[in-house]
């Protein structure tokens, strides 16, 4: 992620120059805040991982999708934080040679990239599953949430391969020492159309696309009013049954779009935070794109880098906050038990595609007179 500032280019090009020294409040924010949130968010996006795959009841369309996401913030995290502290730690600069240079810028862009084709794969499955429910039953299934997880994380990987003939390690020669960094490998100009393309794609795109989605997906859940309490159980034989049923129904209504609401909620927060995170490093990227020289204020990239750290930290506590399943299930794991062998809490409403029919379903058989 250091390539996308220009922060590579600051040795002197018309000589020998003194080699480049870091605030000392920068380096002990580094070496004590980043380590910490890193340890944050490699824990919890683990447990949100372990709690999807050992949990049969939270196996769902969405959480492959969150999984997808846990896995690609864990990959930022481990591919991103933790050389930036070993380069706050280390008067050699870069310290992972060629070959380190090479597959962590690589390994660093497919976690920020699977990041945001997960989000951006959650928000298009929460939008047909709740503006067309008929097509959702076909559509926003386990299986084709996985395969289109897999393909995420395939068209990604794939796209960011151009990144491995992009970076090199070079050494900057100072008065004082010579340093090692991974950097560009030819004119940072030639880097604007990858920048403006990665921006594009996995920012600009993505945001737009879920900010139409999810006004859409906020007048069907907030503005179309429940069906009739007794819609076609008038005139029942049995009265007394009907009646029951329909209270039954109505009632397994308002719960599955009340959990449609929370569920939504949650996966905005998300999205929202995306957005908020990531702006102060995409909008530096395109800056500098243009500078010559680049604005590499330490404080300032410092700040830009924890707004990313915290970007992928922060979504497993989003999940404990908003939604009642995570929590419980969390619960579970730090209780060492087997979340499979565990039977769902009874205020774990299933998110109906078509609450008519799924919900209709939990109603008790009609007892034989």
């Amino acid at each position: 992620m250091e390539n996308d500032t220009g922060s590579t280019e600051r040795a002197n090009a018309s000589g020998l120059g003194t080699m480049p020294w870091t605030p000392l409040a920068v380096q002990v924010v580094t070496l004590t805040l980043v380590p910490l949130v890193c340890a944050v968010g490699v824990a919890g996006n683990a447990m949100v991982v372990l709690v999807v795959v050992w949990g049969r009841h939270m196996v769902t369309p969405t959480n492959c999708y969150l999984v997808s996401l846990a896995l690609a913030d864990l990959l930022v995290l481990l591919g991103a934080a933790v050389p930036t502290v070993a380069e706050a730690a280390s008067s050699r600069g870069w310290v992972f040679g060629h070959v380190g240079c090479l597959g962590i810028t690589y390994l660093q862009y497919v976690g920020i990239n699977a990041s945001s084709g997960s989000i951006t794969a959650f928000t298009v499955e929460r939008y047909i599953a709740i503006c067309h429910p008929l097509r959702a039953q076909a559509l926003c299934t386990v299986a084709r949430a996985k395969r289109i997880a897999a393909w995420v994380w395939l068209a990604t990987g794939t796209y960011c391969v151009l990144w491995l003939f992009l970076v090199d390690t070079r050494e900057a020669v100072y008065a004082d020492g010579v340093q090692v960094q991974c950097g560009y490998r030819v004119s940072r100009s030639l880097y604007l159309p990858v920048y403006f393309l990665d921006f594009m794609l996995f920012y600009a795109m993505p945001l737009s696309l879920a900010t139409v989605l999810y006004v859409l997906i906020a007048r069907v859940l907030f503005t179309r009013p429940l069906p009739p309490r007794h819609s076609g159980l008038a005139g029942s034989v049995h009265q007394g049954v009907s009646t029951h049923q329909g209270s039954f129904i109505s009632r397994g209504r308002r719960d599955a779009l009340n959990s449609r609401k929370q569920v939504t909620k949650m996966l905005a927060v998300v999205v929202v935070l995306f957005a908020v995170l990531w702006l102060p490093y995409r909008t530096l990227v395109v800056v500098n794109s243009f500078l010559s020289p680049p604005y590499l204020d330490f404080s300032f990239l410092l700040f830009c880098r924890l707004c990313i750290y915290l970007n992928s930290a922060v979504n497993p506590v989003v999940y404990a906050l908003m939604s009642q399943r995570f929590l419980e299930a969390f619960h579970k794991l730090f209780q060492c038990q087997q979340a499979q062998s565990q039977v769902p809490a009874q205020k774990d409403i299933p998110v109906c595609y078509s609450i008519t029919k799924d919900c209709s379903q939990q109603v008790p058989p009609r007892r034989k007179l």
